[in-house]
């Protein structure tokens, strides 16, 4: 069904003649079939409503984990033992670790469904789908800035995954996304100020745009040479647009940092990225190389290999790496993200999502292909028993990084590797 799916997107693209209106409509269409539905492929959105009802009894999600909730007091909470019993014991165990945007929309499905889990979903999908149109508007102003086929975002919008995991099952990368958009779109524009709001609520939203904030340096140099760096006040203003970024990202905890807050966030966050393991590439590599090596798993040290080869990566890429034009910024933007997953120790559906939107700005469309078959770790999930099909995975990653390779080589031959 899922491959069918992508035969009809080709089509769409490849073949029909439709024009950005009558693609737009066919999106919402799509994201419409959801609004009554609950996720089936995430159990995440228990947690967001959990999140959202907390918030609205005036408890933290940051100072209490649920099943402390649940001995506790958990008739403050309702449907406590249902929402409980859906994000089942490992995310019940732990404190939240949604930046405060995300808990805005949760507390926003609480104050409107405080009773009901499916009416507390078709809050929070309206907002996802209107934030999926937004990214439309700003995607099609940025590509028009940068004179490529306006079409090209619907490689974004219409696509399978996007509409199955940002839509369906609810992930907030869409919200985090459209915010990352309009900061890219006006700081093109040269309004640093409003940029900086947009991109603060981005990390507000989601933290990953942090690890692409070295690259946003390429976008106030006027020259991008990387001799310039500290010869031009466009590094005075990068330096504005960070402050500023920040100081929203702070300020929109306000009200929420209380004491062991920064314990407990930061604890959620070191386990999300330090402990869990699902669909990897070049990680599980490595791991099965330590286990070669000393006879366990290295995790505790891979993953900090990793951060700092990433760091290391993207500092190259924002100040050492040449290029000509706002449009190799993005490609630039593509790489950053991209090493990152790659060597990421989890890499789920939703997290695609980033670099699939940045690719529709450049000429690579391996990213297409990994929204593809990043699927095929689904079948982690077929047993009751959790088991990752590695066999099923080398797949996925074959295919990405050879078509990786087949876009550089078309790079190189300066042939447009653009699907029209």
């Amino acid at each position: 069904m899922y491959s069918v799916l992508f035969l009809i997107l080709t089509n769409l693209l490849k073949n029909a003649d439709l024009n950005f209106k009558q693609l737009t409509y066919i999106s919402i269409v799509f994201y419409a079939l959801f609004l009554f539905s609950t996720p089936n492929l995430s159990q995440d959105f228990y947690r967001f409503i959990w999140d959202g009802r907390m918030l609205a009894n005036g408890i933290s999600p940051y100072l209490f984990t649920p099943n402390e909730i649940l001995k506790q007091n958990p008739e403050i909470i309702p449907q406590a033992q249902d929402l409980v019993n859906g994000m089942q014991n490992l995310n019940a165990s732990h404190y939240s670790n949604y930046p405060p945007v995300s808990q805005w929309i949760y507390v926003l499905a609480a104050a409107i469904a405080p009773k009901s889990i499916l009416g507390a979903t078709i809050v929070m999908r309206i907002i996802l789908i209107l934030a999926n149109v937004g990214i439309l508007y700003f995607g099609k102003k940025i590509l028009g800035h940068l004179n490529l086929p306006l079409n090209n975002i619907f490689w974004f919008s219409l696509n399978p995954l996007i509409i199955l995991e940002l839509v369906g099952n609810l992930h907030y990368e869409g919200l985090m996304l459209l915010f990352l958009l309009a900061a890219i779109y006006f700081i093109l524009k040269q309004k640093t100020r409003i940029a900086a709001l947009f991109f603060g609520l981005s990390v507000a939203t989601k933290l990953l745009p942090l690890v692409l904030l070295p690259i946003f340096y390429r976008f106030f140099s006027q020259n991008h040479k990387p001799t310039s760096i500290f010869r031009n006040k466009n590094l005075l203003q990068f330096i504005q647009f960070t402050a500023l970024s920040i100081f929203v990202f702070i300020l929109s905890f306000w009200g929420l940092i209380e004491e062991h807050f920064f314990k407990n966030f930061s604890s959620s966050i070191a386990l999300w990225f330090g402990t869990f393991e699902f669909n990897a590439s070049f990680y599980y590599l490595f791991r099965w190389i330590g286990f070669q090596l000393v006879g366990w798993n290295t995790i505790a040290t891979l993953s900090k290999i990793g951060s700092v080869s990433i760091f290391i990566y993207i500092l190259y890429l924002a100040f050492l790496k040449k290029t000509s034009s706002q449009k190799a910024i993005f490609q630039l933007l593509l790489f950053g993200v991209s090493f990152y997953f790659l060597f990421s120790t989890t890499v789920h559906p939703w997290y695609i999502a980033t670099p699939l939107l940045l690719s529709v700005f450049t000429r690579f469309k391996f990213l297409i292909v990994w929204s593809f078959t990043v699927i095929l770790s689904y079948a982690a999930y077929q047993n009751e028993i959790y088991t990752e099909k590695i066999g099923l995975i080398a797949l996925e990653y074959t295919l990405v990084l050879g078509y990786l390779i087949y876009d550089l080589l078309c790079l190189k031959k300066k042939k447009s590797v653009f699907l029209k």
